[in-house]
């Protein structure tokens, strides 16, 4: 028998007898299993790939400026190296940040962010992680200020291009620290200099001004939004270029 000479009622029911889907229904039906695949795949990669985090601060001008929207590695440091230089995004180790009030929005807006923040658009939990450069690794010595105003990691003097200091200024710090990272720690500063309370001035914290590694998110990649800044995040590895130490 010929699909022709099948009986319209027979083409419309499945092999188990129950009605088969066609037309609009079978359109929606597929436009559904799209979007939950989708959805999934989204949140998987948001999981545990990459996600999305907004800069909430000056502290790491010029290379991000306030409201810059940033994707971030999740995979560093847990299964790709972390290097002098990276910029990371890490929980606050403890009395890092103020606290601040939850933004009140209305039932629609906040389920709005939260399905965007389920997919990895939207990040509304920006504001309870910092963003900072990596200076020192565990094991460095980091020192500053030398009498050209550098600090220096295990003794090697640094040129730091990413640094913005006020007019007149010439010291990449204005007060001076010598400390020694602990393992699995890392000593990180804001690109703003003269404007970011980073490991410097959290020495009276928990963590002692140092970053866990339990507590870096990761690896910040590329600047993704607004478009005019879109630019993929330099470690700059001519700039520490020599610091490593032996056996790390």
């Amino acid at each position: 028998m010929t699909d022709s000479t099948v009986p319209t009622d027979m083409k419309t029911v499945g092999k188990n007898g129950k009605p088969r889907l066609t037309g609009w229904k079978l359109f929606v039906r597929d436009i559904l299993v799209i979007f939950v695949v989708a959805l999934l795949v989204s949140v998987l990669i948001k999981t545990f790939l990459i996600r999305s985090f907004y800069i909430p601060s000056e502290s790491m001008s010029d290379t991000l400026v306030e409201n810059d929207r940033i994707i971030v590695n999740q995979l560093a440091p847990d299964l790709m190296a972390l290097e002098h230089g990276d910029i990371v995004v890490f929980r606050d180790p403890g009395n890092w940040l103020a606290p601040v009030a939850a933004p009140q929005q209305n039932p629609l807006a906040a389920g709005v962010d939260w399905v965007l923040a389920l997919v990895g658009l939207s990040a509304p939990d920006s504001n309870d992680h910092l963003i900072k450069r990596v200076i020192g690794m565990p094991g460095d010595h980091v020192v500053c200020c030398n009498e050209f105003g550098q600090l220096s990691v295990n003794d090697v003097p640094l040129k730091e291009p990413y640094v913005v200091l006020p007019p007149g200024e010439t010291a990449v710090s204005q007060d001076s620290f010598d400390v020694t990272v602990p393992a699995d720690s890392l000593w990180v500063m804001g690109d703003n200099r003269y404007n970011s309370k980073d490991s410097r001035y959290q020495r009276e914290t928990p963590s002692e001004g140092f970053v866990p590694l339990d507590d870096v998110v990761g690896r910040a990649l590329l600047i993704s939004w607004p478009i005019a800044r879109w630019e993929w995040l330099d470690n700059y590895e001519i700039t520490f270029r020599g610091v490593e130490t032996e056996g790390r």
